[in-house]
């Protein structure tokens, strides 16, 4: 008996399920490419559309051949410095209610460096000696020479070595959930290149647009949240950021040998319940018990303190700078 028609059958069979297969696997694999080539198209018109929305602040300063935006707000006879956290991506306007309420008292500076806010980018290294060199030039073209320095976050790491580098200058540092260089956690190494894919390929827009409202609830005017957002947009895993990303492990161990000097006014606003870094707390009063005028404030509120304890970290500053004096 021939059984070669039955066994074609079969083979015909077997062969019709595996064309489904194969041409579901195309149909899906074409969805997926004219998705992102949309997400792509949409996200660069996005982009322009955010350029001619976005409305100026402050001014621009020239530094190493590139422009760097500083906000300059109040008249006061002391000057104080405000540096942003890690990937703040507008400073100026993150840091506005903050300076809404020292600015009646203090001259207040919100200097935002390079792939910061309105500022250029740079291709040079986002190491802490080129970051403080930079403001600190900034800062000179201003004619700003003796002031008190604030930062959030990173700050912690940048503004250490600023204070020991220019101390004839810094009159007081004031950390807002400020890095400690010791610190446990900042050997991570980062996927830079799939935050740049994210970025470049527009993915990075569409989930900032689902995502949840990082402002909601918060004090700030509705046109201040949407520049923050446009600019978010922009500034978020730049090149410039990446760099800086790509070096917060080695600029976290170079700050490791170094410690407020003993005569320099300090005064750290510390989350209270911080959950993610072991022993926070113990960290920054650990900075404080050398200086002869140190204080720990705690505060009960996210990372992003200044967002809702601004007017209690105002207050505190306005103090805490009388009794050093």
């Amino acid at each position: 008996m021939n059984m070669k028609p039955k066994e074609e059958v079969t083979k015909k069979r077997m062969r019709k399920p595996l064309r489904i297969l194969l041409k579901t696997l195309g149909a899906i694999a074409a969805a997926i490419v004219l998705f992102l080539a949309i997400i792509f198209i949409v996200n660069i018109f996005a982009t322009k559309s955010d350029q001619a929305k976005t409305v100026p602040y402050g001014q621009h300063v020239s530094v190493d051949g590139k422009n760097m935006n500083v906000l300059i707000q109040g008249d006061g006879k002391e000057t104080i410095v405000l540096l942003p956290g890690y990937g703040t991506a507008a400073p100026a306007l993150d840091f506005k209610l903050l300076i809404d309420e020292l600015s009646p008292y203090y001259k207040v500076v919100a200097v935002e460096p390079f792939g910061y806010g309105l500022s250029d980018g740079t291709e040079k290294d986002r190491t802490t000696e080129n970051i403080v060199s930079e403001v600190h030039e900034a800062l000179q073209q201003l004619n700003i020479n003796r002031y008190m320095l604030m930062g959030h976050s990173i700050t912690g790491i940048y503004g250490i070595n600023y204070v020991n580098k220019y101390p004839n200058e810094v009159t007081a540092f004031v950390g807002i959930d400020s890095s400690v260089p010791t610190q446990p956690g900042m050997d991570v190494k980062f996927p830079l290149k799939m935050f740049a894919f994210l970025k470049n390929s527009g993915l990075q827009r569409l989930m900032v647009k689902f995502g949840g409202d990082p402002y909601a609830g918060l004090a700030f005017d509705d046109h201040t949240v949407k520049q923050m957002k446009m600019l978010s947009n922009r500034n978020s895993n730049s090149s410039t950021m990446l760099n800086e990303m790509d070096h917060i492990s080695s600029n976290f161990k170079g700050a490791q040998g170094l410690t407020f000097p003993k005569d320099l006014p300090l005064l750290l606003f510390v989350q209270a319940d911080n959950q993610g870094v072991a022993g926070w707390i113990p960290l920054h009063e650990g900075q404080i018990k050398d200086s002869v005028h140190g204080k720990v404030v705690l505060m009960e509120g996210s990372h992003y303190l200044h967002h809702t304890k601004f007017k209690e970290i105002a207050e505190n500053v306005r103090t805490f700078m009388k009794e050093a004096k």
